[in-house]
């Protein structure tokens, strides 16, 4: 019996057989939790590790396909509370099937995550193990950058729209590792859609991300074919997106790149970059 990120109480009766992750990056945790065997059914784009592309897939993030769900008969489902509709949640749970929702938020939420599917599937030690092996990491990544130079970021996630997110992402708290700052940490919503001359206004010393769609190279182009002078001599970096964007133990991979781009961002400045 576990409370989920809803304060909803699951219960479960037994160890369960087959699992059903409805996010790329819960698949993900499963395996990395001890419990591949379990997995039964993943959604569309979940392609970490390699097997995972085998499994069956009930639909993706924005629509779970129930009729496929059911025929998979799962013992739990893990849902992805701020990617995953509430009213597919909701339809499976009247079915009668267990549906343990979360919302890792920050870096130490994905060590939460690993241990709690590993307490829900029954494999408690090789979570444990996984779970602080990852704390260790960014410990140590958190010594050596806490008390770096600050450097104002702005994180790109998407590029038609202009996409970003607020301090409530994880993505906001990897900068925060880095001696990163946010320029949109006070966003009303968790990935607000914004314009060039916001981010002219936020005075970005740096500009990072990309999107699944892009290739490396890409990012640096569009952002040096923008109009606006001021933008389009700013420093940019690309980070791989599917080692930040993802809630994996593979963030840390992520934030020892966006550590490593902020530090060459301070020496590029030489001094203190200015506010």
């Amino acid at each position: 019996m576990l409370k989920d990120d809803r304060g909803v109480t699951v219960r479960l009766t037994a160890r369960p057989a087959r699992i059903v992750a409805l996010s790329p990056h819960l698949a993900e945790i499963v395996f990395t939790a001890g419990a591949a065997s379990q997995l039964a059914a993943v959604v569309r784009h979940s392609d970490y590790p390699a097997a995972v592309r085998k499994l069956p897939q009930v639909g993706d993030a924005s629509r779970v396909d129930r009729e496929r769900v059911i025929a998979i008969g799962p013992d739990l489902v893990l849902a992805w509370k701020s990617g995953n509709p509430v009213h597919d949640v909701e339809r499976l749970e009247r079915l009668g099937i267990p549906v343990f929702v979360t919302e890792p938020r920050r870096l130490t939420d994905i060590a939460r995550l690993i241990r709690t599917t590993g307490v829900l599937a029954g494999t408690e030690s090789e979570a444990e193990r996984a779970a602080a092996a990852l704390e260790r990491e960014l410990a140590s990544l958190r010594a050596r950058y806490g008390g770096a130079r600050p450097v104002r970021v702005f994180y790109e996630i998407w590029h038609r729209p202009l996409l970003t997110v607020n301090g409530e992402h994880l993505i906001s708290d990897v900068l925060a590792l880095c001696g990163g700052v946010n320029v949109f940490a006070g966003a009303p919503v968790l990935t607000p859609s914004v314009s060039l001359e916001a981010v002219l206004a936020a005075r970005p010393h740096v500009i990072l991300g990309g999107s699944s769609a892009m290739r490396p190279g890409e990012l640096e182009s569009e952002w040096r074919a923008v109009r606006v002078a001021a933008i389009r001599t700013l420093p940019v970096r690309h980070v791989p997106p599917d080692l930040i964007q993802r809630q994996t133990t593979r963030i840390v991979q992520g934030a020892r790149a966006v550590c490593e781009h902020l530090d060459a961002i301070r020496s590029l400045y030489g001094a203190r970059p200015s506010k």
